[in-house]
Order: C-alpha cells, then sequence, then structure tokens
C-alpha cells in the first residue's frame, strides 16, 4: 500500500504539510475534460487524506457542468482532520465559465470581486478562515494587471482574520519580489516541470527566502528527448513515467512541493508512492 512521503514543509511556519498533496481540480473536468462519477470523486479525496495527503489543491472556479471542486471536498472530508490544509485560488475569473470570455470581461481582480471570491471558496468549503489563497495572476495582459492593487486586497481580507496566509501564481520573478515587498508570501504555484524549467531561478529564488514552491502540470507536456530520457529512468526502477517525473521534483529543491491532480484511484497511489522513489545520481544526470 502507498503511503505519503514523510517529507515535510511548514507554510508560514504554522502549516505543517507532507511534500506529496493533492490537486483537486481535475474531480469536476474543469477547463475541459471528463470528470469522474461522483462516487468515485468522494472516494479519491478521502483515500488521499487516509494515505496521509494533508496539503490539498482548489478553488471555488474549479466548477463546471454542476460539479464544483470545494464541494466534493466538504461533502467528502467535512468536518476537516486537524492537520489538513486546503489552498484555494483567486484571480481574474470569477467562476469557472468565464474561462471563455474575452481577457476585458475577466473582472476577478477588482477588490469587490476578489472579496466575493474568498467568500465564495469560505462558504463552499464550509470554512471560516481559509488556510492559504494565491492570487493567480496572467490571466490576463500582464501590462494591464499590476500586482499590487489585488495583492493588497488580499491583504485587507487577510487582516479581516478570513484568510490565514496568501501565496501568488502563474508569476514572474519580478512579480514574486514585488509581491515579497506587500505581504508575506507563503508558496508560489507555477509552471514547472522536468521538461519546462523556465522557471529554475525562481525556484531557488523561493528556497532561498523560504517560500514553498507548488508546479502545476507537475507530469505533463513533455518533449520529445525528455520523454525518452523518463522511459530509461523509470525501467531502471521499475516505476512509472509519472512517478519519475514526481521524484524528481521532490529531488529539485526540498521547497518543492506537489499537487498532483487524478480522478482515478489508481492513480492516485501511483502519484503518492512516488514519495518513496529515491533517484540516484546517474538518474538525475540522464535527466540533466
Amino acid at each position: 500500500m502507498a503511503a505519503v512521503t514523510t517529507q515535510r514543509w511548514s507554510l508560514g511556519d504554522d502549516l505543517d504539510v507532507s511534500r506529496i498533496g493533492y490537486g483537486a481540480m481535475r474531480l469536476t473536468g474543469w477547463p475541459k475534460g471528463d470528470p469522474p462519477g461522483r462516487d468515485t470523486a468522494l472516494a479519491v479525496l478521502r483515500r488521499a487524506v487516509e494515505l496521509g495527503v494533508n496539503h490539498i489543491d482548489t478553488s471555488h472556479y474549479y466548477a463546471r457542468a454542476g460539479v464544483a471542486a470545494n464541494e466534493l471536498i466538504r461533502e467528502a472530508l467535512h468536518p476537516y482532520p486537524d492537520d489538513l490544509v486546503i489552498v484555494t485560488k483567486v484571480g481574474a475569473l470569477v467562476e469557472g465559465s468565464d474561462i471563455a470570455l474575452p481577457a476585458e470581461e475577466k473582472t476577478g481582480l477588482t477588490p469587490d470581486n476578489l472579496r466575493r471570491a474568498v467568500e465564495a471558496n469560505l462558504r463552499s468549503l464550509g470554512v471560516d478562515r481559509l488556510d492559504v489563497v494565491n492570487l493567480r495572476m496572467g490571466d490576463l495582459e500582464r501590462g494591464d494587471t499590476p500586482l499590487a492593487e489585488p495583492l493588497e486586497a488580499l491583504l485587507a481580507l487577510r487582516e479581516e482574520g478570513l484568510i490565514r496566509h496568501l501565496g501568488i501564481s502563474n508569476v514572474t520573478a519580478e512579480e514574486f519580489a514585488e509581491a515579497r515587498g506587500i505581504a508575506p508570501i507563503v508558496c508560489v504555484q507555477n509552471l514547472y516541470n522536468v521538461s519546462r524549467r523556465e522557471d529554475d531561478p525562481l525556484v531557488d529564488a523561493c528556497a532561498e527566502a523560504g517560500v514553498a514552491y507548488v508546479p502545476f502540470f507537475p507530469v505533463g507536456g513533455f518533449q520529445p528527448v525528455t520523454a525518452r530520457r523518463l522511459d530509461v529512468v523509470a525501467a531502471r526502477h521499475g516505476a512509472t513515467v509519472p512517478q519519475v517525473a514526481l521524484a524528481w521534483l521532490l529531488a529539485r529543491s526540498p521547497n518543492i512541493l506537489l499537487i498532483p491532480g487524478t480522478g482515478s484511484p489508481d492513480h492516485l497511489e501511483e502519484n503518492i508512492a512516488a514519495g518513496a522513489l529515491k533517484l540516484t545520481p546517474e538518474d538525475l544526470a540522464e535527466l540533466g
């Protein structure tokens, strides 16, 4: 039976999480795709927690065709275990269907709509305070969406007691530096994997600052050369390619936290088992 890695990280010095968590987006089929059945989705969430996962990533706008991630989490796990950390996000999308809107009609970054989004997350998760809220940037033209105003709006909600900690998502290194001058930041969530390493300097900057780095798309979009190398290492260990990709991320830096998503109980167990896969220096050299 798989068991979550014993490697830990502290978000904000008071939220101790396993380095392998779970991303709930795929349970909804948002923004496109086929979700699992409701019973399977609930079983996956419960099984994740049984296996030691205590970091779940979600958002109120992960919702499609009447299936909402936050509502699934609440039904499966509420009342929540004392050590469960639920990280949600807000940004330009007011609701999930807004992803299809042109940029000028995505209005979620106004102070009023950020408050509505935070309140929607509170309500749908059934909590009085959100553990961590990520401010997602980059869904509009970067030059038209300065980070300071929306982050200051979330900081005000934090001071009201609605949010415990703040993070940022889909940001540049410059925005990370700017954000840290405005509010305490506990995590950065960006695109990064063994094949997409443009964020290498930001991963290191986060580590130096004691900030978690949480990659999205941790096991997808591999280039052909990288895929072949992953195949070689996977065969060497009798593992799957996604397991090797996740193990590489764990080896890359101790501040990297994983939130692989799946609607399959079997894939969940495989993802969690990646925490026991120790890549050798030869493996890491093979992967470059």
